[in-house]
């Protein structure tokens, strides 16, 4: 695979004399002291500590785990031992050197058939055109000027889930403790559907060009069904699984994942607001059918607020990280039910926000494709 382009002739060096990568430091929870140092991980920060292991600035990359993640860092921070950081940046840009760790595709060097692991030693001897160091800056100015520009982006659409959410608080209040004392119904009293899908035989073989769109857990996001790296079902298929076949505002919910970061995998919800019968769902996946007279939109915002986040955590089962909500405990689940009219009156919110949010995503995937060619031009020598 061409990561790298060298049609200037720049110096070709292996990484370990570009960045070398070194395993993070050993800090058991028990041990964290808060702090205004951030703690990373694989996935990114986690937390915070009193103490700084490295001074910034600093380039972190997942070593088991998550792999391929890049963070930069500006001030003093601690890597933990799930993480790698640039121990030597060898006189190059660090920030330079994060873009080039991002564009590099680390990923692509995964060991290990359960937990992910990257290899250092893998990478280290990999060749890297290496630019001088004034037209590393000028690559890392117009990359971060770029960034900059979709990070705002998602700002705005942060800032529009903060709204809504201080609003439903302040309405109905916290819905797992239930201050104001609704009236709380299972989810299966709300529902005439519970249930998770299938993953059909044969895996990724079965997959058709074009067809019936089949849903998996990483196109389930927060209020979000995301079409990248969509797979498709054959009719045929498609109708041997015609139970989860789905129906507009079907509720989509993800079964299995992580939930160490903030971004958990877990318990991820969304409206299905596509074409009865146009998708389906594999194993990994919920679908949530409720009642006609059921508003959908009031409580997929109840399962995806951080108060429910919690609540889920706390009734999956497994590992310490990668955990599974079983069938029963979410027919159990809690909700709320205030009067009809309140949940009207919120749902009215949440329809303005979507329209703010919805400019916001399509500005946001523009800016990320202006990036992605910015990226590709820089590391391919074409960055005029």
């Amino acid at each position: 695979m061409n990561i790298f382009s060298n049609p200037q002739g720049w110096p070709e060096i292996p990484l370990v004399e570009v960045a070398t990568l070194k395993r993070g430091y050993d800090l058991p929870v028990s041990k964290r002291e808060k702090g205004k140092v951030p703690i990373y991980a694989a996935n990114g920060q986690n937390g915070t500590h009193s103490e700084e292991k490295k001074h910034g600035p600093g380039v972190v990359t997942g070593r088991s785990g998550t792999i391929g993640k890049v963070h930069y860092v500006e001030g003093g921070y601690w890597p933990l031992n799930t993480a790698l950081y640039v121990t030597d940046f060898h006189g190059n840009d660090p920030k330079w050197v994060y873009y080039m760790l991002k564009h590099f595709r680390l990923e692509r060097f995964v060991q290990g058939a359960g937990v992910p692991t990257l290899n250092r030693n893998l990478v280290h001897g990999k060749l890297i055109p290496t630019p001088p160091f004034e037209e590393q800056q000028r690559i890392a100015d117009i990359l971060d000027k770029a960034d900059g520009i979709r990070r705002k982006r998602q700002q705005a659409i942060d800032l529009a889930d903060e709204f809504l959410r201080a609003t439903f608080l302040d309405m109905f209040g916290d819905p797992v403790s239930n201050p104001a004392n609704w009236p709380v119904k299972k989810l299966s009293d709300l529902s005439d559907k519970i249930l998770n899908g299938t993953t059909p035989k044969g895996g990724s073989k079965i997959y058709v060009d074009q067809g019936v769109k089949f849903l998996r857990s990483q196109n389930v996001w927060k209020n979000n069904i995301i079409l990248d790296n969509l797979v498709y079902l054959d009719e045929a298929t498609h109708k041997l699984m015609a139970e989860s076949s789905l129906m507009y505002k079907d509720i989509l919910m993800t079964k299995t994942g992580r939930i160490n970061t903030e971004n958990s995998s877990l318990g991820r919800a969304a409206l299905f607001l596509g074409v009865d019968g146009s998708a389906n769902i594999n194993g990994h996946v919920y679908l949530i059918r409720l009642k006609k007279e059921i508003l959908n939109e009031f409580v997929v915002f109840i399962l995806t607020t951080r108060e429910y986040r919690d609540y889920i955590r706390s009734v999956s089962v497994g590992g310490i990280d990668k955990r599974q909500i079983n069938k029963g405990h979410l027919e159990d689940f809690p909700i709320i039910f205030p009067d009809v009219e309140l949940q009207e009156k919120f749902i009215k919110q949440i329809s303005k926000v979507n329209k703010i949010q919805v400019t916001a995503r399509s500005f946001k995937n523009k800016s990320n494709k202006i990036f992605e060619s910015l990226s590709q031009k820089a590391f391919l020598g074409e960055l005029t």
